[in-house]
């Protein structure tokens, strides 16, 4: 293992983690939303 696959691999773990708690805390929060707004009618 080169010291490229050290650096590398980690980092585009925490790009994909990073990206996934982003998509997903969106999706959590338009679910509220929805449910909320359903809840008034």
């Amino acid at each position: 293992m080169t010291l490229e696959h050290i650096i590398f691999i980690p980092g585009v773990l925490l790009i994909g983690v990073t990206i996934g708690y982003i998509l997903g805390a969106r999706a959590v929060r338009a679910e509220v939303s929805r449910v909320k707004r359903r809840a008034k009618e």
